[in-house]
């Protein structure tokens, strides 16, 4: 895409978003990454000798809660220094001027809220709560480290992540919150994701057929690219700034 293109872009989707009264973003690892969030998929997908996608499940933790939470703990030391990049601080300041704004992320680090946003639904979790394995009762804890065996302060049964780990269901209610809100969004932003996780990655074909903006900001294309109404390739850091 050349600049003129990419300058002819942000200026619709600017218009765009000065006329909206509903919008919707989907961010995904891609925004984080530009925060020095590893991604933990492909290359450098290794903890010690283990791939992360074989101790982010149910079976793992039951077989060795113990490793599973070391990897977890080594997971929060990494992202604790960590702070939001100039995408994730637009988003919140375009929040506060609107009158119907939410974010769903498929990230699990927190930054979203660090910068501001308030109307974030979280469709993997976040690594900085835990939940009882017995009652269910959710906390934020962002101690770095965390005791290896934590247990819940209510009823003393071990404590999991609050993330959904592969072979685990989203959570209906949040999952249904944002159908709901992708299906009356007037426009929808597309951040950092490659469009291969369902079933965010249909979201934005849903709320296009549905008569939304669907904008795509990301660094390489996808396979929404050419469907989306608008795709812009580059750094979300750099082109959501200049959105507003």
């Amino acid at each position: 895409m050349s600049q003129h293109s990419v300058e002819k872009s942000i200026c619709t989707v600017r218009d765009a978003l000065a006329e909206a009264k509903s919008v919707v973003v989907l961010s995904g690892a891609g925004i984080s990454a530009e925060s020095g969030v590893p991604t933990f998929r492909g290359q450098g997908g290794l903890w010690r000798q283990y791939r992360a996608t074989d101790l982010a499940t149910p079976e793992a933790f039951a077989r060795d809660p113990k490793l599973v939470w070391e990897f977890y703990n080594w997971r929060r030391e990494l992202l604790e220094p960590l702070r939001p990049n100039a995408a994730h601080l637009s988003l919140a300041k375009l929040e506060n001027r609107l009158s119907s704004f939410v974010l769903i992320t498929q990230n699990i680090d927190g930054l979203h809220q660090m910068a501001g946003s308030r109307n974030v639904l979280e469709l993997h979790g976040n690594i900085w709560k835990v939940r009882c394995t017995a009652c269910g009762r959710l906390t934020e804890d962002r101690r770095v480290p965390l005791p290896l065996l934590p247990t819940c302060e209510d009823c003393g049964a071990l404590l999991r992540p609050h993330v959904v780990w592969f072979g685990e269901t989203l959570d209906p209610g949040i999952l249904d919150r944002a159908y709901e809100e992708v299906l009356r969004c007037e426009v929808m932003l597309v951040i950092g994701t490659s469009g291969t996780v369902q079933p965010a990655a249909s979201m934005g074909m849903l709320a296009g057929r549905n008569g939304a903006l669907v904008v795509e900001i990301n660094l390489e294309p996808t396979p929404y690219s050419d469907i989306y109404s608008v795709s812009i390739a580059g750094k979300a850091g750099e082109i959501v700034p200049q959105l507003f």
